[in-house]
């Protein structure tokens, strides 16, 4: 693998989050995602980790310079602070610490921010600006409010698992997209809080299901499925109702990706891919549903057409007749991606293992740059924002003794 080249992050300009406080209870993905796309924005998060070992995502590998994966992804630009909240000592702190916060997100087990005096009802008499953003696997109330969610589970539960793998095996997908979507329903969620906060003045509270999140992005699977009609059938890598669109093998043992959307496009591959204009009349393929059903057939003689040729000529031809195609890439394929170079997308950022690549936010914005600075080690920012709160070096030492942070 090529290091992608780098560049450091900084803007002369404002970013749309300056001047927010964000408190976070977070640990593993769907809290850390969202809090570091609010950081992404300007926000300065402040992570809240357990004393000795922190945020149990930090654990789960050590494939980035012996720094956890996940939580390199998911935690640049934050502050950490070690606070053990069974401690009357930690209690201030935290109530300190919102004393001038704008948003708090957790996503600690069902129940627990409730019992430590930290849920939207009890915060909000006297934080009345406070936006309170609590995550969990199945939302507030229900039978499952109190089931355990991972991200696996909460794709068997929304019926992912269903439509996904080949018909003989279900298959998860291969990043944590429950937690992606929850996180990413909880940061639009927080902006909308935000804007709201500033007609009324008030702070709201966000309740983020993954299971909703996960069910949401679900939607065409279930309306395919509606009333009782059949789902659409696991199909590996291919769309599981629209056909030709999938991963094919090509004479040099690769696979070419190719996808057709319409029956324009389809007139078009069989003339200028196939060299067989006649078989888009074919009336076993002359509407996508008969090429659905007929797949077998005419995936036979795509094989067959692309079995001479190597994977830089197939993939020529469908460019140039027009025809959606990509490479199959793997993570090494990926950090050397063309486009990505080509438009400049990488960032270096610190961390306790040095420098590390980063990938800037999606959606670029020309008025300012993303704010992506260090991935933080536990409770590397404790003493200074304990001394801005106002803890002299007794009190922050006495902190320290009593195991509070």
């Amino acid at each position: 693998m090529t290091t992608p080249t780098q560049k450091t992050s900084a803007s002369a300009s404002p970013r749309p989050l300056d001047g927010i406080t964000v408190i976070s209870l977070e640990h593993a993905i769907a809290a850390p995602f969202c809090t570091r796309q609010l950081a992404d924005m300007g926000a300065r998060v402040i992570k809240i980790e357990r004393p000795g070992g922190g945020d149990f995502a930090r654990n789960y590998d050590e494939r980035v310079n012996g720094l956890s994966s996940h939580f390199v992804w998911t935690n640049r630009s934050k502050e950490s602070l070690t606070l053990n909240l069974k401690e009357a000592g930690a209690i201030d702190v935290m109530a300190r610490l919102l004393e001038t916060a704008d948003v708090l997100v957790q996503n600690l087990a069902p129940g627990a921010a409730a019992r430590l005096g930290l849920d939207f009802d009890q915060l909000h008499e006297r934080y009345p600006r406070l936006i309170v953003c609590d995550i969990s696997g199945y939302g507030e109330g229900g039978p499952y409010q109190d089931k355990k969610a991972y991200d696996l589970l909460i794709q068997s539960e929304s019926g992912f698992l269903s439509v996904t793998g080949t018909p003989d095996d279900p298959s998860k997908a291969g990043c944590s997209i429950a937690d992606i979507a929850a996180g990413m329903y909880a940061y639009s969620g927080i902006l909308n809080a935000l804007l709201l906060r500033h007609r009324t003045g008030e702070g709201s509270r966000l309740d983020v299901s993954m299971l909703e999140s996960s069910v949401e992005w679900m939607g065409y699977p279930m309306y395919y499925a509606y009333d009782g009609a059949p789902p659409p059938v696991r199909a590996g890598a291919s769309h599981a109702t629209i056909y030709p669109y999938g991963p094919f093998p090509v004479g040099d043992g690769s696979v070419v990706m190719l996808g057709l959307q319409n029956e324009r496009e389809w007139r078009i591959f069989c003339d200028r891919v196939l060299a067989n204009a006649a078989l888009a009349d074919d009336p076993r393929f002359d509407t996508n549903s008969k090429r659905n059903e007929n797949r077998a057939e005419l995936r036979a003689l795509i094989v067959d057409a692309f079995k001479a040729f190597d994977a830089d000529h197939v993939a020529q031809t469908l460019e140039t007749a027009g025809i959606a195609n990509a490479r199959v890439n793997d993570m090494a394929g990926v950090w050397d991606h063309t486009q990505l170079k080509a438009r400049d997308r990488w960032r270096t950022v610190d961390s306790p293992a040095g420098p590390l690549p980063a990938l800037l936010p999606p959606a670029t914005n020309n008025r300012f740059d993303a704010q992506m600075t260090a991935v933080p080690g536990v409770g590397q920012h404790s003493d200074r924002i304990l001394a801005e709160l106002g803890f002299d070096d007794v009190a922050i030492a006495g902190l320290h003794q009593t195991g509070a942070v």
